[in-house]
């Protein structure tokens, strides 16, 4: 195999899971640091900005997540093509033609979303103040999304290849750059103007740009990305394979935060404090989530390499490691968040009622969080085995039927607690259900006898057997 490129079918498989996700802990947790730095400096501006990243981040991460689904799918596609022997320059050819769909989708979203803004943030109660410093930062933000896509895509293509360095790498010096021109921005240091949240739209704006062109010449230049004399030759076929895990892989990935936006609404009706709170826990979640996305990261051209090759054993191999982790790791973040809510709510939020509600969410939700990483890595091994709707399943479950409903229910009669309750609950019953579904499709831990379901009957094959 060409250098850069790993066939992750060879040795171990917790190694080169180990090997793929390592690197992405680091890149992950830097782009996520991106939205901490932007509560952080803005909570020093005043809460009504701070409120304001409580309304629109979860509203952006919905946004964001269609770049997530098409790198899930442009993932999969390549990972079971390098999985099969096909050469690198199909490959090449096929990431490019993933890069130029990206593009075209990632355009036609952003000017959706610069039209119908006004009306999202209203909708979901934000106003006054608050609604304007939302509407500052929403077009630079916009205006960075097609370049998100791109670059998403393009590391997607460098993880298939088994190289998540160069892809993690990318990530940490987008987000270096960005956390460095927050306070510059932000604030007005040196000649620039003070330009409050607008300053973080325009930051990001910035970085993604400077990320986006240096991504591009790196996989030109290794051959990721393959233009050739006719560049366009197979972009349907290479579409129709990437669009058909893309889709409800995006669906998958936009469920949560789009429940996270309903959930929020149900904390504004408790008050902005609430909002700011809740809002400051929910990042420091993201951040406590890294490894769990990072595992994810791996699991997808592990899995998908595996079953491209005809070898389903090791993909269940894979899938047993990252239930393992799951587990230990869930308990370890459990007890830290406990240990130290009060510290990191004073950390992220500069009001003492926001504190409060912050310490709350920590103490209580943080030991079920484990569920809901083992339910991110049983979707990224099902999106790699070509079972993106099996995904989408899990992710409507979590949120539409359990999330989003109780936490309605729990505020009406509980007020802040019962919207805790809720997600405590449906993080537990996700726990199971990921089990569950990672087994039907052969890739569970346990998957190794016939399974049944009502109403049909899903019978095992020998490992490598082919049941597409």
């Amino acid at each position: 195999m060409s250098a850069g490129r790993r066939n992750l079918n060879d040795g171990p498989v917790a190694r080169q899971l180990a090997r793929v996700s390592a690197p992405m802990s680091v890149g992950i947790f830097s782009v996520l640091a991106i939205g901490l730095a932007d509560a952080f400096f803005l909570a020093r501006v005043g809460d009504s900005e701070l409120a304001a990243v409580g309304f629109v981040y979860p509203v952006i991460v919905v946004v964001s997540a269609f770049s997530v689904g098409l790198s899930a799918g442009a993932n999969t596609a390549l990972s079971q093509a390098r999985g099969r022997e096909i050469s690198d320059e199909d490959v090449g050819h096929m990431a490019f033609h993933a890069a130029l769909l990206g593009l075209g989708l990632g355009l036609a979203i952003a000017l959706a979303f610069w039209l119908l803004s006004p009306f999202i943030f209203s909708l979901l109660g934000a106003s006054g103040e608050v609604r304007a410093n939302i509407l500052s930062y929403v077009p630079f933000w916009i205006s960075s999304f097609p370049l998100l896509v791109v670059t998403m895509i393009v590391n997607a293509a460098f993880r298939a290849a088994g190289d998540g360095v160069t892809a993690a790498a990318m990530m940490v010096l987008t987000a270096a750059l960005n956390i460095a021109l927050n306070p510059v921005l932000i604030f007005g240091l040196g000649p620039m103007p003070e330009l409050g949240m607008a300053g973080a739209g325009l930051g990001t704006l910035i970085a993604r740009a400077v990320g986006f062109a240096l991504v591009l010449l790196l996989a030109v230049r290794r051959g990721i990305l393959a233009i050739g004399p006719t560049p366009l030759k197979g972009t349907l076929r290479s579409g129709r394979e990437i669009v058909g895990v893309a889709m409800p892989a995006a669906g998958s990935r936009a469920i949560n935060p789009l429940g996270m936006s309903a959930v929020t609404a149900a904390v504004a009706t408790v008050s902005d404090a609430a909002v700011a709170g809740f809002g400051a826990a929910t990042r420091i979640e993201a951040v406590a989530l890294v490894p769990f996305f990072a595992v994810a990261a791996g699991l997808g051209p592990v899995v998908g390499q595996a079953w491209g090759a005809k070898k389903a054993e090791r993909a269940r191999a894979a899938m047993r490691s990252a239930a393992w982790f799951s587990f230990i790791y869930g308990l370890a973040l459990g007890t830290v968040l406990t240990v130290f809510a009060d510290d990191l709510a004073a950390f992220m939020t500069a009001s003492g009622q926001a504190a409060d509600f912050t310490a709350d969410y920590l103490r209580f939700v943080g030991w079920s969080v484990g569920g809901y990483g083992l339910a991110i890595a049983a979707n990224a091994a099902l999106t790699g085995r070509s079972r993106a709707s099996w995904a989408m399943g899990l992710s409507l479950l979590r949120v539409g039927a359990l999330y989003v409903p109780l936490a309605w229910v729990g505020v009406i009669a509980l007020g802040y607690d019962g919207i805790l309750a809720a997600a405590a609950v449906a993080n537990v019953v996700t726990l199971w259900a990921a089990l569950v579904a990672t087994y039907a499709q052969r890739i569970g831990p346990s998957a190794l006898a016939p399974v049944a379901v009502p109403g049909r009957r899903i019978a095992m094959t020998l490992p490598g057997g082919d049941d597409h």
